[in-house]
């Protein structure tokens, strides 16, 4: 299984090269040449196991060139850290509504399925490279994603990791986990502007010849822990296929019954991840995009155009809160028939005019496993409430968006399909929100918040979350995005 670039079908890499380097050198994301096939006997075969073999066994089909005894055992390791025995349980709402919980990790975010386990497969990628320099991964965060590295890649051998986060652009918690994180090859960045912004100069850093050039010269390259990352995508695709085989096993669907999944959607990781594991022959009626007020994907599903020429909206909801969604390039490369010269036209466009449309045989595709809808602040607010007075059941704001979609979906399409619902972080992490949800509003202060949201509700929080009453800052330095490359300079001493 080797790996082409969106943007050059004439790379080919292998899955280790692929993990590496991490984005192209002309800008495009690393996809599988092909993608393997569930046959009858792999469904069966994953019931019978717990989440981690599942993972290793379904990595495997990517990973050529790792073996099912490296797999087993970075898996083993990668989840024995979550707090529960499954790491992406799946909670019964009602009658075919589920929630697939996938926040039970260290950091309380989806975010830690892939990235507990990537510096696993990146360091063991170097190995098989023969890579002698020493790696950097320099992440942009909208909130959840930088912690999630920071933790995975913490006092990691050979390597050091770099975050840079919108400086307004995340929750209190969100800030003061990243701006608290222990590690000696660690650092963290606030940027003046949003997370597109952040995005945005991640990639012409990476883009920059001359300053790899530099860096080369003292010993160090940059590689991704973005879902841009094969390494970081492919994990993802996981929890998809496990989600199914634990209804499978609860005698909810039988096999071969089409469900649907409810994604949260920002950089389009998340449910491109869905969308690999449908094209794999999972069973799959329709994937749900769920926006919020940075609604570009709404949009775009409606109508075929991708327009990032609009407001930005910082919202309750901040890991969404995105205008550029970079992993879309990745499906629309497969929906274009791998079309490399193609995709260079529409990310030209977009670099260049902020828009573009795709074809109307494009177009014809995505409606056919696509559904797309939105939810302003005040619906986000409203189903927290509702879910908790009806259920009793405490949702963030992501997942409370993506709730109130699959409400839409479900209206306009009537869909009676199974459906699970993505949820991609604890409430916790959201405590204001939530709690104004509840019509309890809290005083504002993050942490004080989490003891009010545990008292009022009575449901716990998770440990690494109370365990930041006691934090301390490492980190508070802020700069304008176009002092992201001496930030990172001057990290690595270079």
């Amino acid at each position: 299984m080797n790996y082409r670039s969106t943007r050059d079908t004439n790379l080919s890499l292998t899955a280790a090269e692929t993990i590496v380097r991490g984005l192209s050198h002309e800008g495009g994301l690393f996809v599988p040449e092909s993608v393997p096939q569930i046959d009858a006997e792999f469904l069966p075969q994953l019931r019978t196991m717990n989440y981690a073999q599942r993972s290793a066994a379904v990595m495997k089909l990517y990973l050529s060139d790792f073996t099912a005894d490296e797999l087993a055992e970075y898996t083993k390791a990668t989840y024995a850290n979550f707090y529960t025995e499954n790491a992406a349980p799946v909670h019964r709402l009602d009658g075919n509504t589920s929630f697939m919980e996938l926040w039970h990790g260290p950091t309380c975010a989806f975010k830690d399925i892939a990235l507990q386990i990537l510096p696993y497969l990146l360091t063991a990628s170097l190995r098989k490279t023969n890579e002698s320099k020493k790696v950097c991964i320099l992440v942009a965060t909208s909130g959840d994603t930088g912690k999630a590295a920071l933790e995975g890649f913490k006092d990691v051998k050979d390597t050091a990791i770099l975050v840079f986060y919108p400086r307004d652009g995340v929750s209190d918690v969100q800030k003061l986990q990243m701006q608290s994180q222990q590690g000696s090859n660690v650092s963290v960045c606030g940027v003046e502007g949003n997370f597109d912004d952040a995005q945005t100069g991640v990639k012409q850093i990476f883009s920059d010849p001359f300053f790899a050039e530099k860096l080369a010269e003292k010993g160090w390259f940059l590689s991704s822990a973005n879902s841009i990352n094969w390494g970081r995508l492919l994990p993802q695709i996981v929890y998809y296929i496990s989600a199914y085989c634990d209804l499978l096993n609860e005698g909810v669907i039988e096999n071969g019954e089409e469900i649907s999944f409810c994604v949260p959607t920002g950089n389009f990781g998340d449910i491109l991840a869905g969308f690999y594991a449908k094209q794999m022959g999972l069973p799959v009626k329709r994937l749900i995009c769920a926006s919020n007020s940075n609604d570009v994907l709404t949009e775009f599903f409606h109508t075929g155009t991708y327009n990032r020429n609009r407001p930005f909206f910082t919202t309750v909801s901040p890991s969404m809160d995105i205008l550029i969604s970079s992993n879309l390039e990745r499906l629309l490369f497969e929906m274009s028939g791998k079309d490399a010269a193609y995709i260079t036209s529409l990310m030209d466009a977009l670099k260049k005019d902020g828009q573009y449309t795709v074809t109307p045989e494009i177009r014809e595709k995505l409606d056919k496993l696509f559904w797309a809808g939105c939810c302003d602040e005040a619906g986000t607010k409203a189903n927290i409430g509702r879910v908790w007075a009806d259920h009793h059941y405490l949702m963030d704001t992501h997942t409370s968006v993506a709730y109130s979609v699959l409400n839409q979906y479900r209206s306009a399409e009537n869909g009676q399909e199974q459906v699970v619902v993505v949820s991609t972080a604890s409430p916790f992490k959201f405590c204001n929100a939530v709690l104004e949800g509840l019509n309890h509003p809290g005083d504002g202060d993050g942490l004080a918040e989490i003891e009010e949201l545990e008292s009022f509700t009575g449901v716990p929080a998770p440990a690494p979350l109370a365990a930041l009453r006691n934090a301390k800052v490492r980190f508070s330095d802020c700069v304008e995005k176009e002092q992201m490359e001496n930030v990172v300079s001057k990290f690595l001493c270079c």
